[in-house]
């Protein structure tokens, strides 16, 4: 479980090719406090990691992360969110982040408004009942707020502190992102489907 607050923004430094998967090695300061079976948030999927040392981790992605997130099309060089587990004594300062992505989105627009930015963000219809003006969503595993949201899109600001600490700052109209919908948000809708 995770808070989607980001600790760190590492570079993927190698990736290889699996049978069915791919590994990843990411270089941050984050690994020198890692162990091998602890979990780790990349861009807001949870992966164990399988090797580490001073300065870079591993984690394997199987080919359903692949197809499910964003993960499939990281390149070396690409900067990824990271963010350990949580930690029962810590203050969850964001939300409750599952680490398992729901769907993927499409940046649709990027506009600068004073010292902050927008996001509009498209989204698969099927997950509108999930999406609620001022509920928390996850963006590559940011804890953030839905400004506005119609159809089938939504909006997020982007505070500067956030826009400069999360690869936010690397993104573009176009890019996919993960999405993970508020787990309560989910429990709701789901009991409310049963009831019917």
């Amino acid at each position: 479980m995770f808070t989607g607050i980001i600790k760190e923004v590492g570079k993927i430094e190698n990736v290889i090719n699996l049978d069915g998967g791919k590994e990843f090695t990411v270089a941050c300061d984050l690994a020198s406090g890692l162990e091998v079976d602890q979990s780790i948030s990349i861009n807001g999927v949870c992966h164990t990691v399988t090797a580490c040392n001073t300065g870079t981790f591993t984690v394997q992605s199987v080919e359903e992360t692949l197809r499910k997130t964003n993960m499939g099309s990281l390149v070396e060089g690409d900067s990824v969110n990271l963010e350990r587990s949580m930690r029962p004594d810590q203050l969850i300062d964001g939300h409750i982040v599952q680490g398992h992505v729901d769907a993927t989105g499409e940046i649709t627009a990027i506009e600068k408004e004073g010292t902050d930015w927008l996001f509009s963000v498209e989204y698969p219809e099927s997950y509108r009942d999930l999406i609620v003006g001022r509920g928390s969503i996850a963006i590559d595993g940011i804890s953030l707020t839905v400004a506005s949201e119609k159809d089938n899109r939504f909006k997020v600001a982007i505070i500067p502190y956030t826009y400069e600490h999360t690869n936010m700052r690397d993104r573009e109209e176009g890019d996919r992102v993960n999405l993970e919908f508020d787990v309560l948000g989910k429990y709701v809708v789901r009991y409310l489907e049963n009831r019917e």
